[in-house]
């Protein structure tokens, strides 16, 4: 028995298991419900002559609900043995979900069909129920290959987990000495540019169609570079511009003071990143911030959110370039790798 769990996705087995016979009991319940306003016998077959084959209720009800059991677990069972490929695992998990819901549908737009009606022969298949939950089983059905993760149990990054778990125990305080957060400007400056963008575009759309197209995509990028990613941890400072470039980089070695203030953009050449001279800055609005000195006497300020956060990230700061003028160590990459 040991064996043969060992050979299979836990996880997996239980919902092939399990999730043919829910959907099961849900279509009963749900046939249960319409009962009163149904024929008896309902149809189940319809001819072009306006004949239909007849079943009582709890025939149709019974040997529907066995059909999507029955079905689901022939398909879905199919992804369940690891030693399977992993494409053919996560399409067989997909079609599973896609042919139980599309049982269920082509069952139920035969009951609703036959809803309020004294003989079955007048009724037909419900095709707008057909329709949408045929379409809503393929996109699940989809989904579930997609994001179905077939491989095995334990892998790389639980590895890396791992590591930061033992990390985190044998060093408590790590998590005080780190700090991720987003900054970014006013939502009344993200208006004012949609405002100046997206009117005068739409105008030049009319004469130019790929010019009215252009303002807007470089409207967008100026705005996602009113955004900024900042990490701090004890490597050091690192801000991401639009959360993805990187345009600062301190290592905490080379971090002498770091202090929450009330900045001006405008003394630091305005909004986003800028650097002359000796002083780099990244602001997305002015307001709280963190103003850091270096060892080689350069400056640098980012915008630091509200006060709270900028208080926090500075006391980090100040924390971890202590920490490394004592020659503390630096902890390896822990979690999974930044995006």
């Amino acid at each position: 028995m040991g064996k043969l769990l060992d050979s299979v996705d836990a996880k997996a087995l239980r919902f092939a298991v399990g999730f043919p016979v829910v959907l099961a009991a849900a279509f009963v319940y749900c046939a249960s419900l319409l009962r009163p306003d149904l024929p008896e016998p309902l149809a189940v077959r319809w001819t072009d002559d306006g004949g239909a084959a007849f079943a009582p209720f709890g025939a149709y009800v019974g040997a529907g609900a066995a059909m999507i059991v029955v079905a689901g677990w022939l398909v879905l069972l199919q992804a369940v043995p690891l030693g399977r490929p992993v494409m053919m695992r996560r399409i067989m998990m997909g079609a599973g979900l896609f042919l139980s819901l599309f049982l269920t549908s082509a069952l139920a737009a035969g009951l609703i069909g036959q809803v309020g009606l004294a003989d079955a022969r007048q009724s037909r298949v419900d095709m707008t129920v057909l329709a949408l939950g045929s379409g809503a089983a393929v996109s699940l059905g989809v989904a579930m290959a997609m994001v179905y993760k077939a491989d095995q149990q334990w892998s790389p990054d639980d590895d890396r987990e791992l590591q930061a778990a033992i990390t985190r125990e044998l060093d408590p305080d790590l998590a005080r000495d780190s700090i991720r957060l987003w900054v970014h400007a006013r939502s009344s400056v993200f208006v004012m540019i949609a405002i100046a963008s997206l009117f005068p575009a739409a105008l030049i759309a009319v004469v130019v169609p790929w010019l009215g197209i252009l303002l807007v995509v470089l409207a967008l990028v100026g705005a996602a570079f009113l955004f900024a990613r900042i990490r701090a941890d004890r490597r050091g400072l690192r801000v991401l511009l639009a959360g993805v470039v990187p345009v600062m980089t301190v290592p905490a070695g080379a971090i002498s003071n770091a202090s929450a203030e009330e900045v001006r953009a405008a003394d630091y050449g305005g909004w986003g990143y800028r650097h002359h001279g000796g002083t780099a800055a990244m602001l997305v609005s002015s307001g709280p911030a963190v103003v850091v000195s270096k060892t080689d006497g350069q400056r640098l300020a980012v915008s630091g959110g509200s006060q709270d956060s900028a208080a926090r990230l500075a006391e980090v700061l100040t924390r971890v370039a202590a920490r490394a003028r004592r020659g503390g160590s630096t902890p390896p990459a822990t979690g999974r790798p930044e995006s």
